[in-house]
């Protein structure tokens, strides 16, 4: 079918379909099945083991600051060096990095499995095993255009992120509960399982495909990762995108980092510090759900690209009414807001994004821009943090919130039009169309193909 990705044509040919976009149709791709699939695993598993491993640190060391860097050491991979790992994504076939991402993982965290294991060993572990997280992620970010088409890609990102936030909260649940209740490295073989589902379904669902940069177009690495910063950076479309993202992400994230002290600030007398705790951090996430799913079922297709920059200036003026300090439950539903508006721009700043990439450059750019928004949240709450420590929280945020507002709108001033916008997405179709045909997964007998 000639929109089918899973038929004789390739996917990426595909710009807008004849039929309405629907999650039932979505979900009748099976190499998408096989990508989210993999993707809510593996976050779960990564998540489960954040859990577990601050437990199994706490455990042997008492130590609150130790357990706190066992925590916090996933980041820095992502941070210093994601945007080189990245690029990788791009070398070589998406299905084989995704696969090798998750092996190299699975690999590392069964060490973890074995008693005795010293404290600073762990923690290098820790480290060595979440250099593997790049390349996969950017791998899997690159193939989602491929595997469901252009015209499917924004529901396609909706469904995966909002599915993507739910998994962090169970993963960090059942981590927790599991390391307690029956010990850190039954968590741990738990998470180890699901890095081999992960494994078992990309190579079973997913295609084939050549890399990016074929053998010999390959150039220093370095030189590579340059490449997709200019990219980012220098394109007059991806620049406004990439900027509005990293701003808006830096002023959504910061009611999550400062928690814990706003709610012994918030909390009034006789209801329990972690109840308020908990509520301001679930908030964001389930405000990033429904936020997400409103705006792509409720907004159609043709008006999403002007609202974007509008819904982003929202992210940080949600939370400028914080400035009278109101109480814990307060705070959390105007935390919510801030989710939901940031729900519905990100994955359709995303989508965006995406389709305006070359696809010799979409791991690259996913990679920079992957660590550019954990910088800018890194950045955003230490900031936030180093202020409330002398300021009063409410003021801190609102504040914040306020010259967010402000840098957002200015920023939507320079806006792309629309023309522009598609102008440069048929740029990028065009080259995607030249692709090569991937080779198809073996098909069980009898087994027909998906209809769309």
């Amino acid at each position: 079918m000639a929109n089918d990705p899973e038929g004789p044509q390739h996917a990426a040919k595909v710009t807008e379909g004849d039929h309405p976009v629907t999650f039932r149709s979505l979900l009748a791709l099976r190499e998408f099945r096989a990508i989210y699939a993999s993707q809510v695993i593996s976050v779960l598993g990564d998540f489960l083991t954040r859990a577990a491993v601050t437990v199994l640190v706490y455990q042997q060391t008492h130590s609150v600051l130790l357990s706190a860097f066992s925590f916090a050491v996933v980041y820095l991979p992502n941070i210093l060096v994601g945007p080189l790992l990245a690029t990788l994504g791009d070398r070589y076939p998406h299905r084989r990095v995704m696969i090798a991402s998750d092996l190299f993982r699975m690999a590392l965290t069964a060490l973890l499995l074995i008693p005795g294991l010293p404290t600073a060993l762990i923690l290098l572990v820790v480290l060595v095993a979440s250099l593997g997280t790049p390349a996969g992620q950017a791998a899997r970010s690159a193939l989602y255009p491929l595997a469901v088409g252009r015209d499917r890609l924004t529901l396609a990102l909706v469904t995966s992120n909002s599915t993507v936030q739910m998994a962090q909260v169970v993963g960090y649940l059942t981590g927790a509960a599991l390391a307690v209740g029956l010990g850190p490295r039954v968590a741990l073989g738990v998470d180890v399982a699901t890095f081999a589902a992960s494994v078992l379904l990309v190579a079973a669902g997913v295609q084939t495909r050549p890399g990016a940069i074929s053998p010999e177009r390959r150039r220093h690495l370095l030189t590579e990762t340059a490449e997709g910063f200019r990219l980012v950076f220098g394109h007059p479309v991806l620049r406004p995108i990439a900027v509005v993202v990293l701003t808006t992400v830096a002023f959504s994230v910061v009611p999550e980092g400062l928690a814990a002290s706003w709610a012994a600030e918030a909390t009034p007398k006789g209801i329990p510090q972690g109840i308020e705790q908990g509520l301001i951090m679930a908030a964001a996430p389930l405000g990033f759900v429904a936020g997400g799913l409103l705006f792509s079922h409720l907004v159609p297709v043709e008006r999403r690209w002007r609202l974007l920059p509008i819904l982003a200036v929202l992210v940080p003026l949600s939370l400028v009414p914080v400035l009278p300090g109101p109480q814990g439950t307060t705070v959390a539903v105007l935390t919510a807001l801030c989710g939901m508006a940031a729900g519905a721009a990100l994955p359709a700043l995303n989508a965006a994004f995406v389709l305006v990439l070359p696809l010799s450059h979409r791991a690259r750019a996913f990679g920079v821009m992957s660590s550019g928004v954990q910088a800018s949240q890194f950045l955003a709450v230490l900031v936030t943090g180093v202020l409330a420590d002398h300021v009063r929280i409410p003021l801190v945020v609102a504040s914040w919130s306020a010259v967010g507002a402000v840098a957002v709108a200015l920023i939507g001033l320079r806006w792309p039009s629309r023309e522009r916008f598609a102008a440069a997405e048929r740029e990028a179709a065009a080259e995607q169309a030249t692709a090569p045909v991937p080779q198809q997964p073996s098909r069980p007998a009898g087994q027909a193909e998906p209809a769309t």
